[in-house]
């Protein structure tokens, strides 16, 4: 029959053919994947490795930073619990930022990984930069509107999140 209407909906042929902007668009949040991921490794690091910054007292430790922030922050109650254990805080910080970023990096939980960085982020915005004016000059809000594109897409390539994704597919599984 010459003029019959196909019914197939298989089209791979058509959809594996892209653009540079296609290719562009699909791949546009890696860069900021990356640069939060390595600068959230090495914040954590830098922490981690810093005598003076593990410190409830003296120069540039987490202490004397978070007594600095106390009567500007705009929650002084997060503070005050921070100040508790300042160098409990400290670690838990250090840590958490090491874990996002890698978590990011790999792409594993990229969703959850990219949360802990905005909150991380929410929580330094509401402390310790908050008294920053003009506020653009505060650099955790941008590190906290930087995370939201990524806790909406996740990593959705180049990522464990899409291999275990690519695995469940091939299994029969859910997506």
């Amino acid at each position: 029959m010459t003029h019959g209407m196909r019914t197939e909906t298989h089209t791979s042929g058509l959809s594996s053919f892209r653009t540079w902007r296609d290719t562009a668009a699909h791949y546009a949040l890696l860069p900021l994947r990356l640069f939060l991921g390595v600068t959230f490794v090495y914040a954590g690091l830098n922490k981690l490795t810093d005598s003076a910054f593990m410190q409830s007292g003296g120069v540039g430790s987490i202490g004397e930073t978070m007594r600095a922030a106390r009567d500007s922050a705009a929650i002084p109650a997060l503070v005050d619990l921070a100040l508790k254990s300042p160098v409990g805080f400290g670690y838990g910080i250090a840590l958490g930022e090491v874990a996002v970023g890698l978590g990011t990096l790999l792409g594993l939980l990229g969703r959850l990984a990219a949360l802990g960085g905005a909150l991380i982020s929410l929580s330094l915005w509401l402390t310790v930069s908050w008294a920053t004016t003009p506020y653009y000059y505060g650099n955790d809000l941008a590190y906290l509107m930087a995370w939201l594109p990524l806790v909406l897409a996740g990593a959705p390539y180049l990522s464990v999140d899409a291999l275990w994704r690519t695995r469940r597919r091939r299994a029969g599984g859910y997506l």
